[in-house]
């Protein structure tokens, strides 16, 4: 446990000081053969930072931490279009990919962990403080749309392009401006909590408009219509967190009892329509007027979807946020405070 085994030192050790996405059983870093052209993602190399901070604490080896904050120094010299951080990275250039950017899959806890990492380093962490709200206002001047009746949504960018789509994972962000709002700069608290509070409304609008009341895997904003899914490809429900995630930070943050009440919607959704003998299913169309399943109980489920529903309605010093992070599979991290060197007149 003292040092990195001699896997993880060979991909780490590399020029751009990247991770690749996946291990060959030899031990040889490689990328995933569809991710354009072999680029690493960026919610892969993007999000080790909580756990390698956490294992250099307890073991009390500084390397963990100072090979992962190697990947982000890589990342923050790199010139970014419109301030935005592309999906794909590759490793071998360590320039972009295609520049295609979301705040959904292949990006999303990316932003999370720059968030994260600084509240985890009892906010003495400024690089990545700084990172998490330049790319935060770069989400909002590039990504962030409101629809013509009023509901704000996150978009996706393709080589300068938006699309107007909204992924469920791209539902989480909610809860993570609430949860940096409060530290964000020039008195831009108000505004934080009012994007998280228009989310958190957005992605609740993408269940309530659906025959289950539970959400689609991405919902439009085009062609007349608003917080749907338009693709059959994108009207699944797979068990998944990020929705009820913002409900349980808005709830925290405001104690507006709205969000216990769309919380308790979802629990009755599930129930209704997800529960089967062995467990919780997916459904594969949540426009349809009854669940066909999928027959598949996704492990997310337990770690984060009900984790969170648990936090939702339990009290605020279960797991108070001033002591503990959660990574991005739900799992408590505690903060690490800051050492404090001088205690004068303190008494043994």
């Amino acid at each position: 446990m003292a040092s990195l085994n001699s896997s993880q030192a060979r991909v780490f050790a590399s020029a751009t000081a990247r991770a690749a996405a996946r291990f060959a059983s030899r031990g040889v870093g490689r990328n995933w053969p569809w991710a354009s052209g072999g680029s690493s993602i960026l919610a892969e190399y993007g999000t080790l930072h909580l756990e390698f901070m956490h294992l250099s604490k307890l073991s009390g080896n500084p390397e963990f931490a100072q090979k992962v904050m190697n990947i982000r120094k890589v990342l923050n010299r790199l010139d970014k279009p419109q301030g935005l951080y592309p999906n794909y990275l590759n490793p071998n250039s360590g320039q972009w990919g295609q520049h295609h950017v979301s705040v959904g899959g292949l990006g999303d806890s990316f932003y999370e962990y720059l968030l994260k990492a600084w509240l985890m380093s009892d906010k003495t962490d400024e690089e990545g403080k700084k990172m998490y709200y330049d790319a935060l206002q770069a989400i909002e001047t590039n990504l962030m749309r409101k629809s013509s009746s009023g509901l704000t949504y996150i978009a996706e960018w393709k080589g300068g392009l938006l699309e107007h789509k909204m992924g469920h994972l791209t539902c989480f962000a909610g809860g993570m401006i609430a949860l940096g709002a409060d530290g964000a700069p020039d008195d831009k608290t108000g505004h934080q909590m009012e994007e998280a509070a228009e989310i958190a409304r957005t992605c609740h609008e993408s269940y309530a408009r659906t025959a289950l009341k539970l959400g689609p895997e991405a919902f439009r904003f085009d062609g007349g219509v608003e917080a749907i899914a338009t693709r059959q490809n994108e009207k699944y429900f797979i068990l998944r967190p990020e929705v009820i995630e913002t409900y349980m930070y808005m709830w925290r943050f405001t104690h507006d009892p709205k969000y216990r009440d769309w919380g308790w919607e979802a629990v009755q959704a599930l129930e209704r329509h997800c529960r089967v003998e062995g467990g919780y299913s997916g459904v594969r169309d949540v426009y349809a007027s009854s669940p066909n399943h999928d027959d598949v109980q996704q492990s997310f489920y337990l770690a984060e979807t009900l984790k969170y529903l648990y936090l939702l309605f339990s009290d605020d010093d279960h797991l108070p946020f001033e002591h503990w992070v959660f990574n991005t599979e739900a799992h408590p991290l505690p903060v690490i405070r800051k050492e404090i060197k001088d205690r004068p007149n303190e008494v043994e």
